[in-house]
């Protein structure tokens, strides 16, 4: 695993208090109790801060999983090679 997608991952396992084999790229919004609206917020500041970026509020309300994040973070310049 890059150290992008490590990034990721970890991001995402401690914004959502989960461990981090559950972290796959179909993961999505709502389908583990631990990923709701609080956590989604959560989520979208650890991203913001560790890419040093600023989701633009559709980008927020589209990131519906894992792929959908690895997606919009593309969009902002972030490497997934």
């Amino acid at each position: 695993m890059k150290a992008e997608n490590q990034i990721l991952n970890t991001l995402f396992t401690q914004s959502l208090g989960i461990p981090s084999d559950l972290v796959t790229e179909d993961l999505a919004y709502n389908s583990l109790p631990q990923w709701d609206s609080t956590a989604h917020l959560q989520l979208v500041m650890a991203l913001e801060n560790h890419f040093g970026i600023t989701l633009e509020t559709e980008d927020m309300l589209d990131m519906s999983s894992v792929a959908k994040a690895r997606s919009i973070l593309e969009k902002y310049g972030v490497e997934w090679v």
